[in-house]
């Protein structure tokens, strides 16, 4: 099933939301454990990178990896002081932003007290001289450089705060701040981006803190890369300006939320909040559509065979701001004894449920490379590439053609390259944190699409909803078609 709304303009200036659910409703009664799985499309349109007007939208922490393994090779902390004044440069005037110093610790780089600055000519020139002076030296703790940026956003009034963060190595000394706790404080209070440097860092513990803290990991292979990688990021951020979206589920008696989870653009866990009404918080949106999967646990007893029922009714809002809604949308069940219905999956959640294969299987590649199992390791290489070609993931494929020849995708028969590092396997899992927009709707079985027309994107060549105002992946605004 494939709802959609109609794809109408609002009046200039005002922020649109669009919802769409895809499920297929057919579960057969005799299941142990029935659930109901439903991918939701949530689109805003019309934010202009405007928004406040008597203050700035945005509040900008930089927390810069400090720790002794930052000074070696030395372009490495010259590419992280240079990515940190490239983000600098890109704040407008009037944005609260600090640089914070993380070693086995945190410190106040700019301003050198902990509080936070308003860019300006000045500000930004004094920043400037205190990120060149940055010396490496000591361990690593992440929470405490997580800890510091919470409470330094705290004190801000700017509703999206943001903290953007680069190491090279792994956590360390959790003891002192245990990272769980950390992220468990920090969950709500800003988005987190983390970057990997250099050949130590662990790509899951960074997919770890970003899932749990709304943002995305990435990673670079050239030191040089990270300042223009840097700027892509907050052009990015300074065009959104609806700081938070909420999305209701409203169940049915004998139905309940097992989870919602982001799943695209990249992961995120979203957590009801605790008034117990369904509603789960999404941060800081500008003109995108996201992708979220809905799993629903039900209980045919004493319910209605051959017939469609309501399992829940989804609804979004956009608290504080104004928006022009849709309407709420219903997710259904028919409850069925037919195999031939009950057997079938839609697209996109089993597109999504792909992508939670792929990152499976890389995991188990990368384990089983850092325990010497090269055979195990090229056999989840192969079954990853397969995956990834299946669902057209090229970020992915391409860094996985690093590690491997690729005999056959189809059938995911490769050859391990001679001289894979560990840090190649890093790499690979953030490409894989980021996920592909998927199909436009229907069941694995090659049911109808609704409005299933799509153009390629010019910038990044994915496929797009030929209805689609901007490309889902990149962002890229397509020109008025009739």
């Amino acid at each position: 099933m494939d709802t959609e709304t109609p794809r109408t303009g609002g009046t200039a200036g005002q922020v649109v939301v669009g919802l769409e659910t895809s499920q297929w409703k057919y579960l057969s009664d005799g299941t142990a454990d029935p659930q109901m799985h439903c991918v939701l499309s949530v689109r805003v349109d019309g934010t202009g990178g405007g928004g406040r007007t008597d203050g700035p939208m945005l509040a900008q922490v930089l927390a810069v990896d400090c720790s002794s393994s930052m000074s070696w090779p030395v372009e490495k902390l010259h590419a992280a002081q240079q990515a940190a004044l490239a983000a600098i440069r890109k704040l407008p005037d009037g944005t609260p932003f600090a640089v914070v110093r993380g070693d086995h610790q945190a410190a106040m780089v700019y301003p050198v007290t902990p509080g936070m600055a308003l860019a300006s000519a000045g500000t930004r020139a004094r920043a400037a001289r205190a990120v060149h002076d940055l010396v490496a030296g000591g361990g690593t703790c992440i929470g405490t450089w997580l800890d510091l940026s919470r409470r330094l956003l705290a004190e801000q009034d700017a509703p999206i705060g943001h903290v953007l963060l680069l190491t090279d190595g792994k956590n360390q000394h959790d003891e002192q701040m245990p990272l769980d706790q950390v992220l468990e404080n920090c969950a709500g209070r800003f988005v987190c981006d983390a970057w990997g440097i250099g050949d130590h860092w662990e790509g899951r513990e960074l997919v770890r803190i970003t899932t749990r803290l709304h943002g995305r990991a990435d990673s670079v292979r050239e030191e040089g890369d990270l300042p223009a990688a840097y700027e892509r990021l907050v052009d990015g951020l300074l065009t959104k300006s609806v700081p938070e979206l909420t999305i209701s589920v409203t169940t049915m008696p004998g139905c309940s939320v097992r989870y919602l989870k982001q799943v695209f653009p990249a992961k995120a866990e979203l957590t009801a909040e605790a008034d117990g009404d369904g509603r789960f918080v999404t941060r800081a949106w500008g003109d995108e559509t996201r992708r979220y999967q809905l799993c629903l646990s039900a209980d045919p007893s004493g319910r209605p065979r051959q017939e469609d029922l309501q399992l829940a009714v989804i609804a979004v809002d956009v608290p504080g701001g104004e928006a022009r809604l849709p309407p709420p949308q219903p997710c259904l069940v028919h409850w069925t004894q037919n195999p031939a219905l009950s057997q079938h999956t839609d697209v996109q959640v089993e597109h999504f449920q792909q992508h939670q294969r792929l990152g499976e299987a890389l995991a188990a590649a990368t384990d089983a490379h850092r325990g010497g199992r090269l055979d195990l390791a090229e056999h989840q290489l192969g079954r990853s590439v397969q995956l990834a070609h299946a669902m057209g993931a090229r970020e992915v494929l391409d860094r996985l053609a690093r590690l491997v020849h690729v005999d056959d995708p189809e059938t995911g028969r490769v050859a391990l390259r001679p001289g894979v590092t560990a840090a190649d396997f890093e790499h690979l899992i953030t490409a894989a944190s980021h996920s592909t927009y998927g199909p436009e709707s229907g069941s694995a079985a090659g049911a109808p699409t609704a409005g299933g027309a799509t153009v390629r994107c010019p910038r990044c060549s994915d496929k797009s909803p030929a209805t689609a105002r901007f490309c889902p992946s990149c962002g890229h605004r397509f020109e008025e078609r009739p």
